[in-house]
């Protein structure tokens, strides 16, 4: 089966950045497209960013554009989260998610999930 491995969550500073990535072990198909996703404390799991199998086409929340970047290395199963200027309300759970599905926001198309990294962004 396959397995999503997140890593590089941490504290920062706000207005700081981290890099969050995603490593795909076991089984892995040269169609899927990935995401991420984040869940904070008493709210619900939101989409975040997504990337499609080529990555030539990505998706973003409103509320991060502009500050964070999904990127994918295709060779090493990878997806990346670039996330700059980060603000308090960025603290939340990440997830990422593979789906063989097109690019997609919605959560209940995507077949695979990691365990999830915390990100806290301090005032």
């Amino acid at each position: 089966q396959v397995q999503l491995v997140e890593s590089g969550g941490g504290l920062v500073q706000a207005g700081g950045s981290l890099r969050l990535s995603c490593a795909a072990s076991g089984r892995t198909f040269s169609s899927y497209a990935m995401g991420w996703f984040r869940q904070a404390p008493g709210k619900e799991r939101e989409f975040v960013a997504a990337i499609s199998w080529s990555g030539d086409s990505t998706h973003y929340v409103n509320s991060v554009k502009g500050r964070f970047t999904i990127s994918r290395d295709g060779t090493k199963n990878t997806v990346y989260l670039q996330m700059n200027s980060l603000k308090p309300e960025d603290t939340a759970v990440y997830y990422c998610a593979a789906t063989h599905w097109s690019v997609t926001t919605m959560r209940s198309r995507y077949d695979y999930w990691g365990q999830g990294t915390q990100v806290t962004v301090s005032s």
